[in-house]
């Protein structure tokens, strides 16, 4: 039976042994956060809290915490979610079971949104004050709404199929908004909500707002699928969910009739704005204070035995990752048929997603003779021109006709096969003064910053180093090899001008001889050597989340020729904490003392962690 409300959902997890009841009350404020992330971390449950301090209300986490458990909540209605993804990316797949016929009409009769006559969510009022103030890193400006399905209907049309529900994120407390009157509404760029605003903005009308949160928990995760433009959320939502998604109007609004919440609203034609943040978010550090448009609440709705689902983003992984994986398994074969000759895209989620891109392409512009990077080049900027694929900072691209057995997502194989390959002096494109991640602060713009493609095509060209030879330069300095044919060197911290640290860093440029460093093409400067080299997934991090290409990519001898800049190698990328960047994310030591005693008040999460540990 298809889940009817996020209830529904802990019930059938429970069933399972898949949750833990807190029963004692907990702080809103830091200790609910730092008890989802512990638990996350160690593999474990989802967590309902039945007591939280200043809320009548319960509130449940790390439901997606596995990959297993995001499985098993949609393990009915998975199948056919594939089986018609499939056959829009390859129509004859519908002949490669006996049985995806009759999944193509289930998920095709569960994709239409109905209305409803009798919405849950709108028998009780509440207010947002009531709602648990969820604040989960010390430094963020208030309390924010983690999972919400914020839902907005095109001006200029009033079909369902062309409204947008997407997941932005949204402060319900703090800052200078009107206590139980205002929130904080925190779009990104290539937000189907922003079309929808500027559209609003051009008729001199307010733009209704409906943000949802719980329900069925399709819906949830169809607020965070990267779908095309004009096609709607509640389409796939139904599909997941194995069952229609529901809505009902109450006075021009748009209500999902299965929420457990719902939160209805206007923005004011003339965008009204106000400070929106700091917010922890997923890049590992905090996104700070902005304008952003603020939304004037109207109402609060709930169900009966409402529950608040909430999750917790941090330094990759978190339970966002689970999305990521899922997003990947069902959009896979939709990949060549969007992009011709792409065959894999991966967002590498241990750098927070957007910041580093990997994709697999084909090269078949000249099929005989020496291969080279042609081809790729014509597909990296339609990847770059693709979805949220535009918001990629660096994107690194390869073919498989080199290796038929590569795969983007084994992240370190793929930087290895790269390296081989890649000509320093060709194979690096730069785009300045472009679109980048609204939460990426490497740069010292918002929104704005550079994107580098490094494409790769041909037979080895080196073989990589995983030790020196001799110190080559690096006398004077600490340095660990990241993986092979990549260092790490500890530079110092960053203390003076752009300008002035640009002249270091290009004197310890010259210091690197070509031919001595042949085998090792990437140096990444950082601020610790021992954190930055600790392990694969914590150079990445720290490499592609605190560089700006532009800004922050050097190379030995390198210049410009016929305005393409080129280097004898190898590239050096600095990547030390730079006065411009957000800082990082660290809990709060107080509100752990107090989350151990919540788990060693808790006998099922005292065995968790003694096990673990």
């Amino acid at each position: 039976m298809a889940y009817k409300s996020t209830a529904d959902c802990i019930r059938d997890l429970e069933k399972t042994g898949q949750v833990v009841r807190i029963k004692q009350e907990v702080n809103p404020e830091l200790d609910m956060a730092e008890l989802t992330r512990r638990v996350f971390k160690a593999g474990g449950p989802a967590l309902l809290f039945e007591n939280i301090k200043g809320s009548p209300f319960q509130a449940a986490s790390n439901i997606y915490g596995t990959i297993e458990r995001a499985r098993f909540v949609f393990r009915k209605s998975m199948k056919s979610t594939k089986a018609a993804v499939n056959f829009k990316a390859n129509p004859k797949s519908i002949f490669s079971s006996i049985l995806n016929p009759f999944r193509l009409l289930i998920a095709g009769l569960n994709a239409l949104p109905l209305m409803s006559f009798r919405p849950a969510v709108l028998k009780n009022q509440t207010s947002l004050s009531s709602l648990p103030q969820i604040v989960s890193w010390p430094m963020d400006g208030g309390a924010y709404i983690t999972l919400p399905q914020v839902f907005s209907m095109d001006p200029e049309s009033k079909s369902l199929l062309k409204s947008n529900m997407g997941m932005y994120r949204v402060q319900i407390s703090g800052n200078d908004y009107e206590p139980d009157k205002e929130v904080g509404l925190h779009y990104q760029i290539h937000r189907g909500i922003g079309i929808h605003h500027e559209k609003a903005i051009r008729q001199n009308k307010p733009l209704k707002v409906s943000i949802f949160i719980g329900g069925p928990p399709a819906n949830t995760f169809a607020a965070v699928m990267p779908l095309p433009e004009n096609l709607s959320e509640t389409l796939f939502a139904g599909m997941l969910a194995g069952r229609n998604m529901r809505f009902n109007n109450w006075k021009g609004y748009k209500i999902a009739s299965d929420s457990d919440f719902c939160i209805v609203g206007e923005i004011a034609p003339n965008a009204c704005t106000k400070k929106e943040g700091p917010f922890g978010d997923h890049l590992g550090y905090y996104s700070l204070e902005h304008e952003f448009p603020c939304l004037q609440v109207k109402n609060v709705f709930h169900r009966d035995g409402a529950i608040w689902p909430f999750t917790v983003v941090g330094r990759p992984p978190q339970e966002d990752t689970t999305f990521g994986h899922l997003i990947h398994d069902i959009t896979k074969p939709m990949v060549p048929v969007s992009i011709p000759g792409v065959k894999e895209l991966h967002a590498v989620d241990e750098t927070g997603v957007h910041p580093l891109l990997l994709a697999i392409g084909s090269e078949r512009y000249v099929p005989y003779g020496e291969r080279y990077p042609m081809e790729l080049l014509t597909q990296a900027n339609a990847i770059l021109g693709f979805n949220q694929c535009s918001l990629a900072k660096y994107l690194i691209i390869a073919t498989d006709q080199d290796n038929s057995s590569l795969s983007a997502q084994n992240v370190e194989k793929f930087f290895i096969h790269v390296l081989e390959r890649i000509d320093l002096s060709r194979d690096l494109h730069f785009q300045t003064k472009t679109t980048i991640d609204t939460l990426d602060y490497s740069s010292k713009e918002l929104n704005c910053g550079s994107k580098l493609i490094i494409a790769a095509a041909g037979e080895k060209r080196r073989t990589l180093a995983s030790k020196l030879a001799h110190e080559n330069g690096l006398q004077n300095y600490r340095y660990r090899f990241c993986c092979p044919g990549v260092v790490g060197v500890e530079f110092g911290k960053y203390n003076g001008s752009s300008d002035a640290e640009r002249k270091i860093i290009n004197a310890f440029a010259d210091t690197l001889d070509p031919k001595s460093w042949a085998n090792i093409p990437l140096v990444v400067l950082v601020d610790d050597i021992d954190f930055a080299a600790s392990n694969f997934e914590t150079f990445l991090w720290v490499t592609f989340t605190r560089s700006n290409p532009s800004d922050d990519v050097y190379g030995t001898c390198e210049r410009y020729e016929a305005k393409h800049w080129t280097t004898d190698g190898p590239i050096i990328i600095d990547a030390r904490f730079k006065p411009h960047n957000a800082p990082p994310l660290l809990e709060d030591a107080e509100s752990m003392k107090r989350v151990d005693a919540i788990i060693n008040n808790t006998p099922e999460l005292k065995a968790l962690f003694t096990k673990e540990s």
